[in-house]
């Protein structure tokens, strides 16, 4: 005889009922205030220095995410391992030097360069072009005429009155504009003038990256005080930044000297498994980011809400599926739990992992992340500020996931619902902003569940004691509620919406 299996219609969404016996509310509710609270006092504590990816505190708080999912009972989420690692990179100047003719330049105080977007080279130039604000496009064209071939180019900051460039031929604003256009036309370096000199030192240590092998070598750009400008120019440089003056070469001795090293480090994700039963081979994720930006001097970013509240959540729901399994209730799908890393960066983790899946990402129902869901959005006029979750991304690539989540909130938590920056006019562009995209782009549905901004974001005052725990406790059910029915219905969620534009 057949197995009857009880069947619960809200809107377009079948609940199977009699696929479990037991009710999922009981291992929902034991997803508590005071864990919350006690684990996220350990990830947004001092002694994780504020986890920046790739430093002592990333790493320990990422052993701390290991053994808590350990001590739950989860499997290795990479093999034998639970962290998945990556590569890192961070280049440091060691040295730098401007010389024209018999003149030396100090660093900081005259010039200034971005370390990452340079490379180590030493050289001398005899012939200096100035070539207005160094543009080149079918608009204008400040190189017509001019030889550079060879030799280096002087501009001014900025685009003159009436022109943006971002919006030329349609195209995406290119931060490199510049010095593509210079290196078009043969240029070896390009001195950019600036008017806010001297510069406050800056650690010689700049932002780290993943990627060790850059496709485009751009030419050698300084920035350079209107001192030095002068130092070429004369009084020249007083028209040219006034407009009235359009193009000259000036025969000078520069010297322009660069050494920086480049420093191999290493992040990891962080990967709990949780077996499922007879759909095991398909997956669900749950994710959140474990890094923030972490100390400046002796400042500790603390990161509480962004995202110690999605880390200690990702573990309670751990938490709650491994009590259901050790109740004889384990999802027919198995649950990935995915802590990244590196998403302050710029989303490195979840792009190394969808980049490099462990599981089939064909074969992985959504991802449902969790990105700051402890605090109130200050900004929120409407509703209960007290009963509210921000949804990000569920209509964007499955017809069913939408339905889906409104059915599960309004059968077991009945929050508020807000899909204020869902909406792709959204001028902060949350959708792409942290993990969950990443899965997206590769055509996976995703949920993002989010609070809002508040005026402690990206600031040392996101501490523990100012997360609402009550709050934090009915949206991290909510996820587990929503995870719950998606790891136990019959099928993969449809992946039959077109995605909207995959950029960031």
């Amino acid at each position: 005889m057949k197995k009857i299996i009880g069947l619960l219609f809200t809107g377009s969404v079948l609940f199977c009922a009699g696929q479990k016996k037991t009710d999922p509310v009981i291992f929902g509710n034991s997803i508590r205030a005071e864990n919350l609270s006690k684990d996220l006092y350990i990830v947004a504590g001092k002694s994780f220095e504020g986890r920046e990816t790739a430093t002592e505190g990333q790493r320990k708080a990422a052993a701390f995410i290991e053994q808590s999912f350990r001590n739950l009972g989860l499997q290795p989420g990479n093999g034998s391992s639970f962290q998945l690692p990556y590569p890192v990179y961070q280049d440091s100047l060691l040295s730098a030097q401007i010389r024209i003719n018999d003149d030396s330049f100090d660093l900081y105080k005259d010039y200034d360069l971005s370390v990452a977007n340079n490379y180590s080279a030493s050289f001398d130039c005899h012939e200096i072009v100035f070539a207005g604000y160094g543009i080149s496009d079918s608009s204008l064209d400040d190189y017509k005429g001019l030889n550079v071939q060879g030799k280096i180019v002087i501009i001014l900051n900025g685009y003159p009155a009436g022109f943006i460039q971002h919006q030329l031929n349609g195209r995406r604003f290119n931060p490199f504009a510049k010095q593509d256009a210079a290196q078009k036309n043969g240029a070896i370096a390009v001195l950019v003038i600036q008017h806010d000199f001297p510069h406050s030192a800056i650690p010689l240590k700049e932002n780290m990256y993943r990627n060790a092998f850059r496709t485009i070598i751009r030419p050698i750009t300084i920035n350079i005080s209107e001192n030095i400008a002068r130092s070429i120019m004369g009084s020249d440089y007083d028209s040219a930044r006034q407009d009235l003056f359009t193009s000259k070469t000036y025969t000078k001795n520069i010297w322009i000297s660069l050494n920086k090293e480049t420093k191999f480090l290493q992040s990891t994700d962080v990967l709990g498994y949780l077996e499922g039963t007879d759909l095991k081979d398909q997956l669900l994720v749950i994710s959140a980011h474990y890094d923030h930006l972490g100390k400046r001097d002796s400042v500790i970013y603390y990161g509480a809400d962004d995202d110690g509240s999605g880390t200690v959540s990702l573990i309670e729901l751990a938490s709650a599926f491994s009590k259901a399994k050790a109740a004889g209730e384990a999802p027919r799908r198995s649950i990935l739990f995915l802590a990244n890393s590196g998403e302050e960066k710029g989303l490195w983790g979840s792009a190394y992992y969808t980049e490099n899946p462990v599981f089939p990402l064909e074969k992985t129902t959504a991802d449902l992340n969790i990105d700051m869901i402890g605090r109130k959005d200050p900004g929120r006029k409407k509703g209960d500020s007290n009963n509210y979750v921000y949804i990000v991304g569920d209509d964007k690539l499955s017809s069913e996931l939408h339905p889906l989540s409104v059915a599960v909130n309004k059968k077991y938590s009945n929050l508020e619902l807000d899909y204020k920056f869902n909406n792709p006019e959204d001028p902060l562009r949350i959708y792409y902003r942290s993990d969950h995209f990443n899965f997206a782009k590769k055509g996976v549905p995703v949920i993002f569940y989010f609070d809002g901004i508040h005026h402690d974001y990206h600031q040392p005052t996101d501490t523990p004691d100012k997360i609402n725990y009550d709050l934090l406790e009915k949206r991290a059910r909510l996820v587990f509620y929503t995870a719950w029915e998606m790891a136990n219905r019959n099928e993969l969620m449809k992946r039959d919406l077109p995605p909207v534009a995959q950029e960031r």
